[in-house]
């Protein structure tokens, strides 16, 4: 059975480690939105192409390779078009976090949270027209625990049973060369859009890591990434955040890799030795333990049509508080489609003792309100790689 993965981040990264071990599973493509995404890292680390999307809406036929069986989609936001589609034997599926048709949406995990369901579940479904709209090729469910957060509910239940559903389907498909179709039921559709001006906020655990930001430089050269991700695999180190460019025949890049702390001095040691293979290796090292008494660690993401404003009055509010950037790092991207602007902020704060949490949620949140801003602040996962 020949494969084309779509996909993006950890759940992409965790189906194509788990398919291609499957029986009979051969990838012919692997399509990511970033060339430093997860499942690019993975499909590189074991000797695949990527094709990397010019547009992150939409997979190009020519993203998929001829004679391809079947497509699949993992964590992707990109639609697959219908040329990409016609070059698959049987077409392309997708593993969806809800029991379809309730949760169409990007959503679909936290909504089932703010809708206090009691059960909630997942589907496979058929890459067709519409949102998360195809007939359903398999499902299954889950309860949902009393207090149970989105995120404590996907990584205990609704990942690992995509990671089952999609195997199952995939194998039925290699065995009988189709795959089950039952329409949706649309009187029972619910949408679960973006959720749009939230705030969560909660605290660091302070787990006992360290944070290497490590730059490399030198001639631009196929596999510099592949070899950095092996050795951040290989000392069980996060994948925090990545900036790589080429200009003018050279290759730079900085990653911020979190290590457990035991293996920090290996790690760096082991990065280092890429000096041999003609790389200029320069690394600064911070150990979470040294944020002062009484200071909560928060991370907080802010996505919006870019407007003159937006970071003097984030910073004026988190001023106001008391309240330190440890680290910051913006981007403004331009869409090639509406010529409009995002400008998207990922920031580390730490928040002084006599600052409720309550009460910064309530400042943020009215900026969001103000701003038509997406604001998030949330704990970071050290033990959870990011893409």
């Amino acid at each position: 059975m020949k494969c084309a993965l779509v996909g993006s981040r950890f759940f992409g990264a965790s189906v194509f480690e788990a398919l291609r071990k499957d029986e009979g599973i051969n990838f012919t493509s692997v399509v990511a939105p970033a060339a430093d995404d997860r499942l690019a890292l993975a499909a590189r680390a074991a000797g695949l192409e990527v094709h990397v999307l010019e547009n992150p809406k939409i997979v190009p036929g020519h993203a998929i390779a001829d004679g391809t069986d079947l497509i699949i989609a993992a964590d992707t936001h990109a639609r697959v078009s219908d040329e990409a589609l016609a070059r698959s034997r049987l077409g392309g599926i997708g593993y969806h976090p809800s029991l379809l048709p309730r949760h169409r949406g990007i959503a679909a995990v936290e909504w089932t949270i703010l809708e206090g369901d009691p059960i909630a579940g997942g589907s496979i479904y058929h890459l067709a027209d519409g949102w998360d709209a195809g007939a359903i090729a398999a499902q299954d469910w889950c309860f949902v625990e009393k207090g149970e957060t989105a995120r404590e509910l996907w990584e205990r239940s609704l990942a690992p049973m995509g990671l089952a559903l999609l195997s199952r389907v995939v194998q039925q498909a290699r065995l009988t060369g189709s795959i089950p179709a039952e329409q949706q039921d649309t009187r029972y559709a619910t949408r679960a859009p973006m959720l749009r001006k939230s705030v969560v906020l909660t605290e660091d655990a302070s787990p006992a890591i360290t944070s290497l930001i490590v730059s490399v430089t030198g001639p631009d050269r196929h596999g510099i990434v592949s070899l950095l991700a092996d050795r951040a695999q290989r000392f069980d180190a996060n994948w925090a955040a990545s900036r790589m460019t080429r200009f003018g025949g050279e290759f730079a890049g900085t990653v911020h890799l979190e290590v457990p702390r035991e293996r920090a001095d290996a790690l760096a040691e082991a990065l280092r030795a890429l000096a041999a293979s003609g790389l200029q290796v320069v690394i600064a090292r911070s150990d979470a333990a040294t944020v002062a008494a009484g200071l909560r660690g928060v991370e907080l993401e802010l996505v919006g049509e870019d407007r003159i404003g937006i970071v003097s009055s984030l910073t004026r509010i988190l001023a106001e508080r008391g309240v330190s950037i440890e680290s910051m790092h913006t981007e403004l991207l331009r869409s090639g489609i509406s010529g409009k602007q995002t400008f998207k902020v990922g920031a580390h704060l730490l928040l002084p003792a006599g600052l409720t949490l309550d009460t910064l949620k309530a400042e943020l949140g009215a900026l969001a309100g103000e701003m038509m801003l997406d604001i998030a602040l949330g704990e970071p996962q050290a033990a959870t790689p990011r893409h």
